[in-house]
């Protein structure tokens, strides 16, 4: 049994939205282990990395979950931006995306609130992690 997670890093939103790309930027991943001690590796040259969300997982195997969520956000190329330094699952999620999701689950739901939504990391790393397991 493993976890799936995500994470954000302060500096690293910075520094994407000094480049043109979104201050949104998480990062998806999968351990069997310690998500503190994954967190604690520091991914794209960041040391600042947080855990927003993770959910238990039956099983899973990082490469696919990261492909699956691709089919939905834009995961950002490592090749492309030399900052990441060949760390994968690091996606550029849309604020406008999560809303969406946000909106239907409470539509399905019967809920008929038209509150404006006030978005957290942690709906970030909902819609990541929703992305990546269906």
């Amino acid at each position: 049994m493993g976890t799936i997670y995500v994470a954000k890093s302060t500096r690293l939103g910075k520094w994407g939205s000094d480049v043109g790309l979104s201050k949104h930027i998480y990062k998806l991943g999968y351990t069997e282990g310690s998500v503190k001690e994954e967190a604690a590796k520091g991914w794209a040259g960041e040391s600042d990395w947080a855990i927003v969300k993770k959910a238990e997982l039956e099983e899973g195997e990082e490469a696919e979950l990261i492909r699956r969520a691709a089919l939905k956000a834009k995961m950002i190329d490592p090749n492309f931006y030399p900052k990441l330094k060949g760390a994968l699952g690091v996606f550029k999620v849309l604020p406008a995306h999560v809303e969406d999701e946000i909106v239907v689950a409470r539509a399905m739901a019967g809920e008929q609130s038209i509150d404006p939504l006030k978005l957290k990391p942690a709906d970030f790393g909902a819609y990541l992690i929703n992305s990546a397991t269906k």
